[in-house]
């Protein structure tokens, strides 16, 4: 007897690297529990991706079920000068995506692999009209904090009062979360924010909310409990992460990089343990010249050692990225190192890194988090400065060092050597350390089986089924 073909999700990712990673980790996570998963970005990224992670067209195994590609053509050249201008881009890119969507399902279907769900995360929000106008089962995964969600949920029902023009240092008290300064707000919502446009493409998907039936989000119930009990009131809200953790499929190497990681684990092992500090500021923030020379000549003189992550530029990239001054690495010699893209998760696992200095993504945070690491906060935009927030006066994983681009400060290397000596030695490092393997041992077992993060996972791949066989039974009656 034929077996059932494996019910089958589309993964459709905004194409920024933030957004890649943890669609394609959930999709990892649904593939390993038995389903046939396809992921899907632009080609420009597809590229990229191809390339710095060997991903082929075949559909490759992973736990009990399968993944695969399938990239789509965003209607403009790689080298488009309006690429830079988000404005211009975000319309093109969903009037694109929606035709290229539609011709993806269509292909699916006349090879016998209908689409029974699409995905998608909150930065294309114009997927959820695609699966409405084609009746099939949407949910969506939030790439940020519960907390965050919060914030953007009260903003767009104007249900709390936020920073405006008339006002634009007001504090902001959400339920059940800490009072937020007005530079500790979603910088997007913020009406000195630079990147207005991002929240409103965000807001966009709290026009779509009703269409989902569930919010998955990369958090898990024990890490921020009292705001998911409480919006989990308003939206059908479950936590699935850290998504970066896969127990069924640990060892699968399918990666969403745009680019190859360098090899540092060789020089890792050659330092003792707790000596290093790893940095990096994620794949689109830029700390500037100027403060890179800062933090530099700050941790010299520190006398650690230390791991940076200095991405080359992006194609697209409206700024010019920070070098290192001339003649620095001379000075440093083998107590420094450093590389153009990192495995993230590798070196934060790694026994010799004591502290990461981090933009505060929430990728970055939720890896420290997960993996026991303290951190030493500096974000730029966006949701960072919510995530540092927490990690420092919540979490209590962190120091602060930075407010983010709303402070407009440069910080002296006075400062970045004291603080990187508190967050590796002394009192509060201790504590950092404390806490950070607390909520390690949390995440553990949120994801192990029968842990809330599994059930809730168990609970998505059950919907899934069940609206599947309700659309099959529908139409094998008709």
């Amino acid at each position: 007897m034929a077996t059932a073909a494996p019910t089958h999700v589309l993964l459709v990712s905004f194409p920024a690297q933030g957004n890649i990673n943890p669609l394609l980790r959930l999709g990892k996570r649904l593939a390993a529990k038995g389903m046939l998963v396809t992921f899907s970005t632009t080609e420009t990224i597809g590229k990229d991706m191809r390339k710095a992670n060997d991903i082929t067209d075949q559909a490759t195994p992973v736990g009990d079920g399968f993944i695969r590609f399938d990239f789509f053509d965003d209607g403009w050249e790689e080298d488009d000068p309006r690429r830079k201008d988000l404005d211009e881009y975000l319309p093109q890119l969903e009037l694109a995506g929606k035709d290229a969507l539609h011709q993806i399902i269509k292909k699916h279907a006349h090879e016998d692999r209908p689409v029974s769900c699409l995905i998608n995360n909150p930065f294309d929000p114009w997927v959820c009209d695609v699966a409405t106008e084609l009746g099939i089962p949407n949910a969506i995964l939030w790439v940020q904090s519960c907390a965050v969600f919060s914030a953007y949920y009260h903003y767009y029902h104007n249900l709390a009062s936020f920073p405006s023009e008339t006002e634009p240092k007001i504090d902001v008290q959400l339920p059940c979360m800490p009072l937020l300064k007005y530079d500790e707000v979603p910088d997007f919502l913020h009406p000195s924010s630079p990147f207005q446009v991002l929240g409103r493409l965000i807001l966009g998907q709290f026009k779509n909310l009703s269409k989902p039936f569930f919010i998955l989000m990369d958090t898990f119930q024990q890490l921020e409990p009292e705001i998911i009990n409480y919006m989990s009131k308003l939206c059908m809200i479950k936590p699935v992460g850290p998504l970066f953790i896969n127990p069924k499929a640990p060892t699968t190497s399918i990666r969403g990089d745009f680019l190859k990681a360098d090899d540092c684990i060789e020089w890792l092992n050659s330092k003792p343990p707790a000596s290093v500090v790893y940095i990096s500021f994620g794949s689109s923030a830029n700390i500037g010249q100027a403060q890179a020379d800062e933090l530099a000549y700050g941790l010299f003189n520190s006398g650690t050692s230390f791991l940076w992550v200095m991405k080359p530029p992006q194609k697209d990239a409206p700024f010019k990225l920070h070098v290192l001054p001339d003649g620095f690495m001379e000075k440093v010699g083998n107590r420094g190192k450093v590389i153009q893209w990192s495995p993230q998760e590798q070196v934060l696992a790694h026994p010799s890194v004591a502290c990461f200095i981090t933009h505060c993504g929430w990728n970055s945070s939720m890896e420290a988090l997960t993996l026991g690491v303290p951190v030493v906060a500096f974000p730029h935009w966006g949701d960072q400065v919510t995530n540092a927030k927490f990690l420092v006066d919540v979490f209590g994983v962190g120091l602060r060092l930075s407010r983010g681009l709303a402070e407009n400060r440069l910080i002296l290397r006075d400062e970045v050597e004291k603080c990187m000596l508190d967050a590796m030695v002394g009192p509060k490092a201790v504590e950092m350390k404390h806490n950070a393997l607390k909520w390690k041992r949390a995440a553990k077992e949120a994801v192990a089986e029968g842990g809330s993060s599994d059930q809730n996972v168990k609970a998505l791949v059950d919907e899934i089924r069940k609206r599947c066989a309700a659309v099959t039974s529908t139409s094998t009656t008709q």
